[in-house]
């Protein structure tokens, strides 16, 4: 009897409430036929899941976090590994590797590589890995421990931040990669034929959203700031990381003429929260803001629903990260809720300022004070470009293309590779 093969796909860390695009795509790819087998870098720190989670039917497999935690797992691994045929390949790639990159996380790449390899059933043929950077290193060292192709989906941080010798390498060795942004497809083309391949190695494969989880739009009231009873309600949805320019929003908000009335909800969580908050307060504007932390989406999708304008200022960071194409943007104008936003990285692919939201040049707190307080003075204004950002969303950036494709080069049954929105990066 032949066995049912599977698919090793490699995580960060799972689950995880600021990565719904993962979730969505895995439980697409078990829709379209395929065995997945859930391998995850690191536990999960949220304290809430998102539905589609439970849905999910494969099982998750956590790796070492840290060698030190479960030293005979590594050393069980290093034993069955350390006599095959390539394990001298992958130490040489390593050493090269490390002797550009000397830090403990190179180190603990390489044990989570061994442990992968070593404890992969026999039914699995493909390794998938999400993210360009760490979770590719772990993927491309198990790979040649054993035996197996693998391949990446590439998102933003990891593109951004990453060192060229390490992408022009990776991308020699996988099979394929796909990346969800248009100006993130040219990049790794470039570095692709930089690293001795075709451009066609990168396949420009957006996200999307599962339409069908979100409900319809509400209707929206028309609030101008005119009515303390009655304020403008503004959203963001994000973590409180230097990217997404929360500074400046706060620097906007505090310079907002004070005969508007306005409330800000943020939903996330992050490391710059205290200090954001400090900044609110330095502002005098902690009375207008409610931090909610991080919410499961029910949560979130109420939210887009009771709120008259969503803000995401998002901006290059000082090592170079910045944003893909948000969900959270997205996932606002299925709820025909307009978004004023930054035309930073790929924001511009969805937004059409003036017509399906509005942008201003990253980290620019003067523009974004006078854009929100013109959103907040026109409310009619603000209900055609909700209007518009929906009609964008459902009829561009439904999600079905790209697990098309993404099931297709995995290998899922009854389903062709090439699908009309799976465009070349070349």
């Amino acid at each position: 009897m032949a066995v049912e093969e599977s698919v090793a796909v490699l995580l960060k860390g799972y689950p995880r409430l600021s990565e719904t695009f993962i979730a969505q795509e895995i439980r697409a790819l078990e829709q379209r036929g395929l065995k997945l087998r859930l391998y995850s870098m690191r536990h999960p720190t949220d304290k809430k899941r998102h539905p589609i989670h439970d849905e999910i039917e494969a099982e998750v497999n956590y790796l070492p976090e840290y060698l030190y935690q479960e030293p005979m797992r590594v050393l069980r691994a290093w034993r069955k590994l350390r006599r095959t045929a390539l394990y001298g390949t992958a130490v040489r790639v390593w050493l090269r590797d490390l002797k550009r990159d000397r830090t403990p996380n190179r180190v603990r790449r390489f044990g989570q590589a061994l442990v992968l390899a070593a404890e992969l059933p026999e039914d699995v043929r493909h390794i998938y890995a999400h993210f360009l950077h760490t979770p590719a290193s772990v993927a491309r060292y198990a790979a040649i421990l054993s035996l197996r192709p693998w391949s990446v989906s590439a998102h933003a941080k990891d593109i951004w931040t990453s060192p060229a010798w390490e992408k022009q390498e990776k991308l020699a060795d996988c099979a394929w990669a796909v990346t969800c942004t248009a100006i993130g497809a040219r990049h790794l083309a470039e570095q692709a034929v930089l690293g001795g391949v075709s451009a066609g190695r990168v396949r420009l494969v957006y996200h999307g959203l599962d339409l069908a989880r979100f409900p319809s739009a509400p209707p929206r009231g028309r609030a101008d700031g005119g009515d303390r009873s009655a304020p403008v309600r503004l959203l963001t949805v994000c973590r409180a990381v230097e990217k997404k320019g929360l500074d400046d929003l706060l620097a906007a908000l505090g310079r907002i003429p004070k005969d508007l009335s306005w409330r800000l909800e943020h939903i996330g969580g992050g490391p710059l929260l205290p200090a954001l908050q400090a900044q609110a307060a330095a502002l005098g504007l902690q009375d207008r803001i409610e931090w909610r932390g991080a919410l499961a989406q029910a949560d979130v999708i109420e939210a887009y629903g009771r709120a008259d304008l969503f803000v995401l200022p998002s901006k290059i960071a000082g090592d170079g990260d910045r944003d893909g194409l948000p969900n959270v943007l997205m996932e606002a104008a299925t709820q025909a809720l307009p978004a004023l936003a930054t035309n930073v990285s790929a924001i511009p692919e969805f937004i059409q300022d003036g017509v399906t939201g509005r942008l201003t040049p990253p980290g620019d707190p003067q523009a974004l004070c006078l854009a929100l307080e013109e959103l907040i003075r026109k409310p009619e204004w603000r209900l055609s470009l909700g209007r518009a950002s929906e009609a964008r969303v459902r009829a561009t950036f439904d999600f079905s293309a790209g697990a098309d494709h993404v099931a297709a080069r995995l290998g899922a049954p009854q389903i062709g590779a090439d699908t009309p929105r799976d465009e070349a990066a070349a």
